[in-house]
This record gives C-alpha cells, structure tokens and sequence, in this order.
C-alpha cells in the first residue's frame, strides 16, 4: 500500500452531484483541506459519498471516517456499492465498519495493512493508532462528520493530534451541517478549526449565491402553504401553559440573581435547548440552589413538552397525559405545600385542566323527579389538521382524475411527512377509519353530517375515551392503594398523647395562605390550592362509557383495521402482491439526513407536511431541482400564532444568524494556527529540553532523560478527556488492559481515578475497597484520584440536598465523607488526590513524575493476575512481592501484627503453614526451623500466654 505522502489521488469519475454549488464545493474539496459548514437540507451526505468514491475508485489508498453513526455506516456503504457499480470501477472495495463487532486484534491489522475506507469508532481508532496497531503515517486521510461536536477535550480531537503530530501530507477534511455551535462563545470558529488542525473555512448557507442559484431557478416545487386555526380550546390551552412558562421564568430569576439571564424568556423557552442552557448555568452552584429552583427546572421541561402535546396529540391523549403528569407532581399524602410543583397553584395551571376536560367531555343538566341531575356526554374535539387533511387527499384525488398530470419519472405516492412515529400511527388509524359512520343505539341521529360525506375522527376518538375511561378506572384503584400505604406509612409519626402528626401545627395555629379562602372556594381545588384530579361519580361515568359503546360498523371497522395489521408475509404462499405505487399513500416521521433516502426510493408527486420542518423543505427543493423529469407539489400545514409556527420561523432565524455570525468571523480572523499549544514541540532541541530534569536538589545533578515521559494507561480510561489532555502536555500515552489501576505513573506509583458519580457507587458496592486492596499489594505509593467536574463547584455536596425534606430513615446512612474516613482508616498510608478538572489533573500527574522511574507496560498489565510461575525471574525483593500475591491480604496483616513477625518472615510461616490456628499450634523447635530461634520465641510466647491470667492480673492491679 502507497504511503500517505504518495497516495493516489481522486481520479475524475461518474458523479451525482447535479447541482452548481454541489460541483464546485466538491472541486474545493478535491484541491485543499477545509471544513464545510453547510445549511441542513442541502445533500452534506450526497456530497461525503461523492468524495470518498472519488479516492476509492482511485484504489491503493488507506481513508479513515470519524464521528459517523449507525445509520450514516449504512447510507455510505449502500452509496460506495451503488457508484461502484454504475462507474464499473475494479479498484473501488467499498466501506468497512470497525466497532466493537471486532474483537480481533488481529484481523484489524490485515484490514488497516490491505487499506481501503474505514468508519472506526472512536475508542477503538485512539488505541489502534497509540499501539501503532494502525500506523498514522499510512493514513491516506481523515474524513471527520459531525466536527461541530469537536471539542478540545473529545476523543476526536486527541484523534486528529496524533494524526496531524506523525503525518503532514495526509488530507483533513471536516463536514457539519449544525452551524450553531460554531457561533457561540468566544472565537468560536477560531477555536474550532484549531481542534480540527485546519486553517480554512468553507461556509454554504441557504442564502449563498450558488446555493440560491440552484434551488430557485426555473424547476422550483409548486408550494401551498396552508395557514390552519386552532380551536377556541386549544389556544386557552397554549396561552396557559406560556403564562405558567413566564411565571416558572420569572421565580427562577427571582431565586437566582447574579447570574446572565438575559435569554431566559418565553420566546427561547420554545427552543429546544433551552433546558440545556438553564441547566448549564445552574450546574456550578447546582448543589446551594433551593429546591424550588431544582423543581422549576423540572417543570419547564414538562410544560414546554405540554406546548408541543397539545398541538401533536389528539385531545382524549392529551387528557389522559395531564393525569399523569398531575400525579407524578402532586404531593404525597399527608406531605406540606411546598413540595408540590409551583406551577400547579396557578390559576393558568386549573385553565389548563378544566379546558382539557371539557375537549373531551362536558357536563350536562337534566331534570330528575326531586333534583336536576348532572350527566356527562361526549364532546370529542378533533385536531383541525385532520380535516385539512382529509380535504387534501380529496383534492389531489379530483385533481388526479379530472386532469390527470403529464408522464414523468415521478409516481403517483402521496407522502405525508410528520414529526415522530406516534403522528405517523395516529393519522394511520385516522386515514384508515375517517369514513366509518358509527350510529347511536336508537339509530335516530348520526355522528356524521348527514347531508354530505364528510369525514370524521368519531371511531378512533371514541375507542380511546372508552380506553380512557377503562385506565381512569383503574388508575384510581392504584391510587387509592397508594393512599392507603401511605396513611399507614405516616400512622406511625403521630403522637399518641396529642393525637395528631407530629411537625405539624394545628389547624388554628396554621399560617394562612394569601388568597386561601378564594383559592379554596375555586371550583377544582383543594383546600391548600392546588388542583383537584377529577374522578366523576360512578353513575356518571357509566352513562358516558354507554354514549360511546362500541356499535356495529365500529366493531366491523375494527375488525378490518386489526386484518391489516397482519404481516401479509405469513400467507405468502397462498397470496403476494407488491403495492402499486400510484395508488399508496405513505406517511414518514422526519429522519435528518435518511429523508433524502426516502424522496429518492418513493419519487411522489405529492408531499403533505403535516409538522413544519425548514430542513425537509430545502431538500425538496434539490429533490426536485436535481430531476428535470420530476413534478412536486407540496402542501405545508401549520397551526397559525401556535408555538409550532414560532418554532419554525425561531429555528430558520438563528440559523441565519449563525452563518452571519460566521461569515463576519471568517472575514477577521487572522491565519489559524493548527499546531497544539501543548502538543509536543518539532524542534528537537526544545524537545530535548522537555526532557530535562530542573529540581536539583540536595547536591543533586542536572539530568537529562533520553525519552519524553510515559503513562499506562487503561483502555477503559479512554472514555474521559484526561488521556488526551496528558497526551498534549506532551506525555507518551501507552494504553493497556490493566486489573489493578488506572493510570500507572512510575514503578511503584498506581493511580485509581474516579469521578463523583463513581466514587460514590464504588464506596456503596464495597468495589473500592477491593481496588485499594489490589493496589497495596502490587506498588509500594498508591493513589487515589477524585476528579471533579470542571463546570461544577469543587464540593462533594451537590448529591446531598439538605434543602429537601428527607425521611428520618435517611439521616442514618453514612454520608460520603464518613465512608471517606473509613477508607483512610483501612488504609493509612492511601494518598488521596483531590482535582478541580482533568486540567489540573494532568498538570498533577506531570509534577508526580518528576524525580521517578518509567513504568513498565508488561508489569503493569500482569500486575493482579496469577504470575506465580514466573517467581524464579524476578530480583529477591520483587520474589517476596509475589510471593505475597498469592495469599489472602486478611491473614497477612493478622500475622504482622504478632511479635516476631516481619515482613520478610512472614512469606515463610505462609508458604509452611495452611493458616494461623497451624501457626499457633507450632512448637519452638518447629518455629525455629521457620523464622529463626529469636523471633520463633517471640511468636511461641505470644499465642502461648493465657489471656484470662492477664485480665485477671489487670483487675487485682
């Protein structure tokens, strides 16, 4: 296989690249090295296909791909396959992906030698090339996805060091179609293209001239925007639901002053980041923030997924997901106010259930033979997209038979795009069952318009209000349970001699609530305010479930529907038959990049989306300019003034800004320097000076080493930053398998490292213990490492909130720091470290090795591992180590504690003696042959002397 400074070159094949901007990118790509940050939608994985079936029709050449997923592995093996073979090439050998699948050490040496395109996983591809398993100079080049996720301390930019610091021809080229992390921070793209080891910036927004030439030229997408309003109901839901956001906001600012609150508001709490952002900022001083903070945090995630759920889910679904969410925020019996959610004592908050409610079913008042009698009927509000869509589908039906459209290679599916696969399964069950007219028991007046044949949602909304019904019933069942184990739970914090709770204050002494008597008197409301859960009166729910029951042309629709649910596979030998394309009607949930899969394999001539999405729009728009024989029409529905628009035009907007933001970067910034600023330096003589030992002390002298530090390291250890940040302090990163340790810094000197998290599941399962144990009996200066999180306050507390109201049982756990003391109380001579962040962890490391040995790799691995064979290999006092090894550390450590018993001894009373009782029953002629006459009379007259005589002697002095 060619080296990478004479590697074959792209060779000018067959391309599917029919745009301008398309062309000329990938001649940009085939000249220099530079990162594409192109806008979604605009083919970056036609264009990555393209190029790399450029160098492997060339043949001859070594390709390596980072940062791609499952699907993107598929989509560029299934592309290499087709271009070779349209283009016939002989040298083109298509992908080979390398995970975890590939245990082989050995066959993933023959694949790297044999050369070809390889997407390898980023653990795996960072040992491979420190163990030289994969030689970084044979690299033809590196093809790096997703480079907006590149940061300082990922495994992909340890991988493009180690690429860049042993070959300099090899080609880098970097994609990303997320411009907004480019834009954030300070010198954002600076700083990215100096962890991508580029010095050029290739930017393509949808507004680029080319870009703008090729989308709106004269084959544009016939476009029908559809502007549909919602119901009177839905929009007091939403606009409760953004007034709960404000007040959630605004008593989040109100306990967090100090901090950069200008983008907390309503507007980017519909953004999908907006949970990260808060939490980003509340992370340092996450463990002194109050409980209520903690608890608005959470809330906001639920109200903004209750923003999207009442636009996607149909109103019986939406019901039904407010009692969950109502119980999973109502406090437990017999708790106090202020563990309950803030946001469910708002008056927002009772509009919210109340309108949900009445969506579904209202109340009605009949006259009874003493009193008027309240009975429930079904209200069953439908989402106004179903019916635009139903009149859609009846158009392009008209359309289709009244002027059919002109032959083109395009086919007659109808493709309807939404959000996720419960929308796809949800206008499934609707376009299935939209005709089916269900008849009241008497048969007098229909659910439908009995004057025209339009279609409704009637079947499915009432099969789930009678599944709604069945789980209501059931779920009070499990609630009043839970009820009653609490009571009981709580019965025993009652104080028999006042007989009441105790912590409680009577209901005379209890503060009063502002505005508790008008609260309370609301219709649906406790008596501390909170929201009541509605459970009706068993006759009232019987004589709803009896106006939906299942009727005669429902169970025949249910019928059919659950006959085609079958795999039509399993009778394929009695019947087979292929779909005609022009008659189906496919419904797909939004997939990124996979879209332009499904455009290219369905071909239709109609697209509905039903959920907005900017990205699928602009790949329609080069669906249908790369095909001159193709005719689109699209229908693009959204709710008007609903949350759904706004995210839609928000998303397009900070995208615009994003490449604004880029674009005035670019025109500033200055050459980029792609050279590490801690990577190891070119010059052999600072090199050499690396390598100088300057602590001279005690009439010590200048020495020099004769090659740059080195650390074993665990492979496991490769899923933190802190390998890649010592292997930039210029430290030889030797990645091992090891049983005892971590990190491995010298002869003698082991390191366990562990995060938080880790340190306290270690210390609750007994597993550290186990690893200090290990490491005493393999090096003489163990250590242990607890590394904190570098955006996170340097404190064990944030996993003890003292502001919560906790169980008495709770107090009575040890807490962190007093299982710490134990740990040290096992192990004295345990030397604790205790880092900030993996910065400070290395700058540690770097001053641990002064004035100390290498490791050696082949030690440390065989370090806990049965090498008693090898006895005879090693020097005297490395013998004795092993030796000791063998046995239990518990008997040990009894043994020394006799008088007489030394360190060099004790490995012989070990190997003669099966265990302590033999020890203590051996005579002094027998202990002598052993230890030596004075130290066996020693040991003779230890487990000789009678316990009881010396206490007796204690008490008479």
């Amino acid at each position: 296989m060619s080296a990478a400074g004479t590697s074959q070159m792209p060779q000018p094949v067959k391309l599917s690249l029919p745009l301008i901007y398309q062309q000329k990118l990938f001649e940009e790509l085939r000249k220099e090295d530079e990162l594409v940050v192109l806008a979604r939608g605009l083919g970056l994985m036609r264009l990555v296909t393209n190029l790399l079936h450029s160098y492997d029709a060339a043949g001859n050449n070594l390709i390596v791909i980072i940062g791609a997923d499952d699907r993107e592995n598929a989509w560029i093996g299934e592309a290499l396959a087709e271009h070779a073979a349209v283009s016939l090439s002989p040298l083109a050998r298509g992908l080979t992906v390398v995970n975890t699948d590939y245990t082989s050490v050995a066959s993933r040496e023959k694949m790297y030698a044999a050369g070809g395109i390889f997407s390898i996983t980023s653990r795996i591809l960072v040992v491979d090339m420190l163990t030289g398993l994969l030689n970084p100079e044979t690299i033809t080049g590196m093809i790096v996805l997703h480079a907006d996720k590149v940061i300082a301390t990922s495994l992909e930019a340890f991988i493009l060091r180690i690429y860049r610091q042993k070959n300099k021809v090899g080609f880098l080229k970097a994609f990303s179609d997320n411009p907004e992390p480019f834009s954030t921070g300070f010198s954002p793209l600076a700083t990215m293209m100096r962890n991508l080891f580029l010095r050029k910036a290739s930017l393509w927004p949808r507004f680029h001239v080319h870009v703008a030439q090729a989308l709106e030229g004269k084959k544009k997408a016939e476009v029908i925007e559809l502007e549909v309003p919602m119901t009177e109901a839905m929009r007091d839901i939403q606009n409760a639901v953004l007034e709960c956001v404000e007040v959630s906001i605004q008593e989040l600012k109100k306990c967090n002053p100090g901090l950069d609150m200008e983008d907390w508001n309503v507007d980017n709490a519909l953004l999908a980041n907006f949970d990260v952002l808060i939490r980003r900022q509340l992370d340092p001083n996450w463990h002194r923030v109050s409980w209520k903070t903690k608890q608005i945090v959470s809330d906001l995630s639920v109200l903004r997924g209750m923003l999207q759920s009442v636009l996607a889910l149909d109103c019986v679904s939406f019901l039904q997901q407010l009692d969950t969410i109502h119980a999973a925020h109502s406090p437990a019996p017999g708790s106090t106010r202020q563990t309950q959610s803030p946001w469910l004592f708002l008056d927002a908050a009772q509009t919210i259930f109340e309108t949900a409610r009445r969506r579904v079913y209202s109340s009605k008042q009949k006259a009874g033979p003493n009193s008027t009698i309240e009975s429930l009927r079904p209200v069953l509000e439908e989402q106004p997209k179903w019916a635009v869509l139903a009149e859609i589908l009846g158009e392009i039906d008209r359309d289709l038979y009244f002027e059919p459209p002109a032959r083109d290679d395009s086919n007659g599916t109808i493709l309807i795009m939404c959000t996720d696969t419960n929308t796809c399964r949800q206008l499934r069950d609707y376009l299935q069952t939209m005709y089916v007219k269900p008849r009241t028991e008497k048969k007098v007046e229909e659910i439908y318009d009995p004057e025209t044949d339009k279609p409704s949602a009637a079947f499915i909304l009432r099969r789930k209000l009678r599944n709604y019904l069945k789980w209501k019933r059931e779920f009070a069942q499990v609630n009043a349970t839970l009820f009653a184990e609490n009571q009981k739970a709580l019965s025993g914090a009652v104080d028999p001699r006042l007989g009441q709770q105790k912590n409680r204050a009577p209901a005379s002494k209890r503060r009063r609530v502002r505005g508790g008597s008008a609260v309370g008197s609301a219709p649906g409301r406790l008596e501390n305010g909170s929201i009541a859960q509605y459970f009706e009166k068993p006759n009232e729910v019987a004589e709803l479930m009896a106006n939906v029951q299942l009727t005669e042309e429902e169970a025949e629709a249910q019928h059919n529907q659950d006959v085609m649910l079958f795999d039509p596979l399993d009778n394929m030998d009695d019947y087979y038959q292929l779909y005609d394309m022009h008659d189906l009607v496919v419904i797909h949930a939004y997939e990124g990049d996979q879209d332009e899969h499904v455009l290219e394999e369905v071909k239709p001539r109609y697209i509905i989306m039903y959920e907005p999405d900017a990205a699928f729009i602009r790949r329609v728009e080069v669906y249908r300019s790369s095909h001159n024989d193709r005719n689109v029409r699209v229908y693009f529905m959204y709710y008007g003034g609903s949350v759904e628009e706004q995210r839609y035009l928000s998303s397009v907007r900070r995208e615009k800004d994003a490449f604004t933001k880029l674009i005035k970067e670019r025109a500033t910034m200055s050459l980029t320097l792609t050279t590490d600023p801690h990577g190891a330096p070119d010059d052999p003589q600072e090199a050499f000076l690396r390598t100088i030992n300057t602590r001279i002390a005690g009439g010590g002298k200048l020495t020099a080493t004769s090659e740059p530090p080195r650390i074993v390291v665990d492979v496991r250890e490769f899923r933190s930053s802190l390998p890649s940040l010592l292997h930039g302090r210029g430290v030889v990163i030797v990645p091992c398998m090891l049983t005892v340790g971590d990190y491995i810094l010298s002869r003698d000197m082991c390191v366990e490292r562990k995060s938080v998290s880790d340190l306290i599941s270690s210390l609750n399962n007994g597993r550290l213990y186990s690893q200090c144990e290990a490491m005493f009996q393999h090096y003489k200066t163990p250590l242990l490492l607890i590394e904190f999180d570098q955006n996170k306050s340097f404190t064990l507390e944030p996993f003890a909130d003292l502001s919560a109201v906790t169980l008495p049982s709770a107090t009575a756990a040890p807490d962190l720091q007093s299982k710490l003391v134990l740990l040290t109380l096992a192990f004295p001579k345990l030397r604790i470290i205790w880092s900030s962040s993996p910065y400070e962890t290395a700058e540690i490391f770097e001053r641990l090795k002064s004035n100390e040995p290498e490791p050696d790799p082949i030690a440390a691995v065989r370090a806990g591992l049965d090498d008693s064979d090898d006895l005879t290999q090693l020097d005297p006092s490395t013998q004795q180590l092993e030796h000791r090894s063998v046995f239990n550390p518990e008997p040990q450590e009894m043994l020394l504690a006799v008088p007489g018993v030394t360190p060099k001894n004790v490995v012989h009373l070990m190997v003669e003696a099966e265990n302590i009782r033999e020890v203590a029953n051996m005579g002094m002629e027998e202990l002598s042959k052993i230890v030596g006459r004075e130290a066996a009379r020693q040991i003779e007259g230890f487990f000789g002397r009678d316990v009881l005589d010396d206490e007796r002697q204690d008490r008479g002095s």
